[in-house]
């Protein structure tokens, strides 16, 4: 038992150790504001002005593309709240002194990153149904995961906690269809 907490807590330390390496960013000109838009667009904006552009361009054919979508962001939403309400982890500025806040967060705790999975699953998504968007869609679903952590939201378990939530949830919708 005491070899498991001392894992944990070194784990515990290498979580708060890369949040505030990637946090000290901020201090950069033009890190702050950059990864603000990341992250505002990230909340949806992105992915839903895609989605809605796919069906502006392609009418009907979209509609399936657009549905699964949809339908994948509704069961990550639904899921990351229940994981958030349940784990109440609280964000690494809530907790850490030297980390600077960013942006304001869109609730109270930290794990996963809601962010993170719809990014993941959404780049996997628009990839397997228009590739030729990968170029786009893969590059800002890792600025988004970054934004995360530069912006002292998340840990970066929060964030690979998401990105695996959000590819199993992409990945299991595409072998379902």
């Amino acid at each position: 038992m005491r070899r498991l907490d001392a894992r944990l807590r070194t784990l515990a330390l290498l979580d708060a150790a890369g949040t505030l390496r990637a946090n000290r960013a901020l201090a950069r000109q033009g890190v702050a504001p950059l990864f603000r838009v990341v992250s505002r667009l990230g909340d949806g904006v992105f992915w839903y002005a895609l989605m809605a552009a796919a069906l502006a361009l392609e009418g009907w054919r979209a509609v399936v593309p657009v549905a699964h979508m949809a339908a994948v962001a509704v069961l990550g939403l639904a899921l990351y709240k229940w994981l958030k309400s349940r784990t109440a982890r609280p964000r690494p500025y809530q907790v850490h002194a030297a980390v600077r806040l960013g942006a304001d967060p869109l609730d109270a705790f930290s794990f996963p990153s809601g962010h993170t999975l719809h990014a993941v699953a959404f780049a996997i998504l628009f990839t397997a149904y228009y590739p030729s968007l990968a170029p786009l869609v893969v590059p800002f679903a890792a600025l988004v995961a970054a934004s995360r952590l530069v912006l002292g939201l998340h840990y970066p378990s929060d964030v690979l906690a998401g990105a695996a939530i959000g590819a199993a949830l992409a990945l299991g919708s595409l072998l379902l269809l």
